[in-house]
C-alpha cells in the first residue's frame, strides 16, 4: 500500500523559487527538508535533481501533466 505523501500546495519567495511545500496531510516542510524526505522515498511523484552549481532541487517526475509540475502547484 502506498503511504507516501503528495505535494499539493508550493510557497514561493519574490523570485519564483519554491521556499516550502504543503503535503496532503497539511504539514508544511522547507523546501530542504522535502528534499531530504524525497531522498527518503517519503514523497510520491517527485524526484531530486542537481543543477549546473551543485545546488539540489525538487522536481516533479516526468509525465505528461503539465498541471501536477511543481511550478504550476496552487500557492499558500
Amino acid at each position: 500500500m502506498e503511504n507516501k505523501s503528495k505535494i499539493i500546495k508550493v510557497k514561493k519567495n519574490p523570485d519564483g523559487d519554491i521556499t516550502d511545500v504543503m503535503l496532503d496531510n497539511g504539514n508544511v516542510y522547507s523546501i530542504n527538508e522535502a528534499i531530504m524526505m524525497a531522498k527518503d522515498d517519503l514523497i510520491q511523484g517527485v524526484n531530486v535533481g542537481k543543477s549546473r552549481n551543485g545546488r539540489e532541487y525538487l522536481r516533479s517526475n516526468p509525465n505528461d501533466k503539465e498541471g501536477d509540475n511543481l511550478d504550476n502547484m496552487p500557492e499558500f
